[in-house]
């Protein structure tokens, strides 16, 4: 049995494939284009200044910076109602389809495990049947205990360069792939730094994930 620590999750049971662990939100599902609608539907709006959500959200009414407290609010609003808003990146469900091929799939969100069911009905609905995790902790540590001792290839996709760095740090065999599906967004990125493929879409991470399983003898 497979423990994660601080999470909730489907059932999870790996073969000698490899695997790859896959972020959600802005790789699988649309992020930032729907919660932008969302946020103009609660009278408030994303400007695009820099990376990240806190200080870049205003009111509508007077363009006064929402406060942060508001911000938590409001994410937490739109996970509870992420199934109405929410849509799939493109070509991801075939990209994955095609990998599942070669490759265990395991689903990895940052997000509150009480919408764990929303999201995995969400997802299921669109076709991504593969087995999910969510948790509000490191990505790091959850990667560690889910890949344990096996020596098959490892593959870790996300949007967000602190969850790759910290996978890099507890499983530095990993091949490390960047990918955002906004492109407004992914230009105000930091760079990932050293030791991470940049996918500038599923294609390309399709590409980049086949050569690492096939360069590792799988």
């Amino acid at each position: 049995m497979i423990t994660i620590p601080d999470a909730e999750h489907d059932t999870l049971s790996l073969g000698e494939r490899p695997l790859i662990v896959c972020d959600i939100d802005e790789v699988v599902l649309e992020f930032i284009t729907p919660f932008q609608a969302f946020l103009v539907n609660h009278g408030h709006e994303l400007q695009p200044r820099s990376f990240r959500l806190t200080g870049n959200i205003v009111r509508l009414a007077d363009g006064s910076e929402t406060a942060a407290e508001e911000v938590d609010r409001l994410l937490e609003a739109f996970f509870a109602e992420q199934d109405g808003w929410q849509t799939p990146v493109e070509a991801a469900a075939d990209s994955l389809a095609e990998l599942s091929g070669k490759a265990d799939i395991v689903f990895l969100t940052a997000m509150p495990p009480r919408h764990r069911t929303i999201r995995r009905s969400l997802l299921s609905r669109h076709g991504f049947d593969y087995p999910m995790i969510a948790t509000e902790a490191a990505k790091g540590p959850a990667v560690k205990a889910l890949h344990g001792a096996r020596d098959q290839p490892l593959v870790f996709i996300d949007d967000i360069f602190v969850n790759l760095h910290s996978v890099k740090a507890h499983v530095p065999e990993t091949l490390l792939i960047n990918l955002m599906a906004n492109d407004t967004f992914r230009a105000l990125a930091p760079h990932p730094g050293d030791g991470v493929d940049i996918a500038s879409d599923w294609m390309h991470a399709v590409e980049l994930i086949s050569a690492h399983i096939g360069s590792t003898g799988a």
